[in-house]
């Protein structure tokens, strides 16, 4: 029966449907993994509670499993704690921005603490002259931005 630790690393290959380049658990979705009686028990969390990428991501997690021939486990759901954009790894902060999504602040952020707008850097360019066009984007879980510099739009991932 494989670790706890080598099912995460085996997880590793499971990625984020609407974002391909980053994995669930640089994403902080995969929350937990245990292996208790011979049973590989793992604990997804949605970005947000209505997310629909979650049902993939869950099926996608049940194959991997399958596929390295472990047959006893569970997939479950779990919504408390909420899901934080503080989970997302550095790793995780690093491929968003590369795929020209900008990362969110961390909510230690003083300025998201007081209801402030952080600045929000434009993934092609770099810079912070930036302008929220619309707080939902290419999915419900980012917002739509554009640069004023560069003159791209981008999308962010929202806090929560």
């Amino acid at each position: 029966m494989p670790t706890p630790e080598e099912i995460e690393e085996l997880l590793e290959a499971v990625k984020d449907p609407e974002i391909p380049v980053i994995s669930i658990r640089e994403l902080g979705v995969l929350r937990e993994v245990t292996v208790e009686d011979g049973t590989v028990n793992v604990t997804i969390t949605p970005t947000y509670s209505g997310c629909p990428a979650l049902a993939v991501m869950r099926q996608e997690v049940e194959e991997a499993l399958r596929h390295a021939g472990i047959e006893r486990f569970t997939v479950k759901q779990s919504i408390a704690p909420a899901w934080s954009t503080d989970w997302i790894t550095e790793s995780g902060r690093s491929k968003l921005l590369a795929y020209g999504i900008a990362p969110p602040p961390h909510s230690a952020d003083i300025r998201a603490l007081k209801g402030e707008a952080p600045a929000v850097a434009c993934p092609q360019c770099g810079s912070t002259r930036t302008e929220l066009v619309s707080q939902f984007g290419s999915t419900p879980c980012k917002a739509l931005y554009t640069c004023t510099a560069c003159k791209e739009p981008f999308d962010l991932f929202k806090c929560h």
